[in-house]
């Protein structure tokens, strides 16, 4: 019998498992993941995401002390980076005085993130430069083929553009989309969008071993820079609403994209993991 302590957080409705494990002794196993994550037998969220020191992987050749956000999908599989994600874990770091200030550096797969802490209480973290293959691909979902951008911001999404909200509310995402092998060989986030205005998108997502959730942060960036690339703009700021709230691009003069927003912890526990 396993007894954990864990904490409970969102951004924008995107939860998470927050399972603090500072050096390496605990070494939760996918089953253990989808254990935490189901919203019936346990805790229930989107995600885990284990507080680590950098120092125990070797993945990460950086700043040894600094801490690792060592993020997992609901299913059990790892992701390189999780947005809104980060946010929770850097809230998390501030509030068990894991980390102090209004500037915060965290460790991922997707290499470094900075974060700091806005004078509303909201979360920036950049998130590198996204990047868009030259020519579109095509994912099946919702019964149809969709022409979609394959966008990277240290992990994959297909970015489909639609006609307007009646289009993007009749979607049924209960199913995962199906992606193509050459394009995606790990699978990807399917973001689907369309413009209110021109600084202003809604947006719905299924995110790769979820299933669709209320909010993806990595998705909301891939949005916003496909949106600027295809009205040429190198730089610029984009408002995005999600189902679980809404959120801030802002692409800087370097190609950097900086995400903003709100993130929460709502609760601290403890749970028992089923023996094996």
């Amino acid at each position: 019998m396993r007894t954990w302590s864990i904490a409970k957080g969102h951004g924008t409705l995107n939860d998470f498992v927050i399972l603090q494990d500072r050096h390496a002794l605990l070494s939760p196993t996918a089953d253990d993941v989808r254990f935490l994550c189901d919203r019936r037998r346990a805790v229930g969220g989107d995600g885990l995401l284990r507080v680590t020191r950098a120092e125990h992987f070797s993945e990460w050749d950086g700043d040894p002390e600094l801490w690792f956000m060592d993020y997992r999908n609901a299913d059990g599989s790892i992701s390189e980076m999780c947005g809104n994600g980060a946010r929770v874990f850097v809230r998390y770091l501030l509030d068990e005085n894991l980390a102090n200030g209004d500037h915060v550096d965290i460790a991922t797969r997707a290499g470094l993130v900075h974060a700091t802490v806005e004078r509303d209480g909201r979360i920036t973290v950049t998130l590198g430069r996204p990047r868009r293959d030259a020519e579109p691909t095509v994912i099946h979902a919702s019964g149809r083929d969709w022409t979609a951008s394959a966008v990277n911001v240290g992990n994959p999404h297909a970015v489909v553009w639609l006609g307007g909200d009646a289009e993007l509310a009749s979607l049924d995402l209960a199913v995962a989309p199906e992606y193509p092998a050459a394009v995606f060989p790990e699978g990807a986030n399917a973001e689907f969008v369309f413009p209110i205005d021109s600084s202003h998108l809604q947006l719905r997502v299924w995110e790769r071993g979820v299933g669709e959730t209320k909010s993806c942060g990595t998705g909301v960036v891939a949005a916003a820079f496909d949106h600027l690339s295809r009205v040429g703009a190198a730089a610029g700021r984009v408002r995005v609403t999600v189902p679980g709230g809404s959120l801030t691009v802002r692409l800087d003069d370097a190609g950097v994209a900086h995400l903003t927003g709100p993130a929460e912890i709502v609760l601290h526990g403890t749970v028992t993991l089923p023996c094996d």
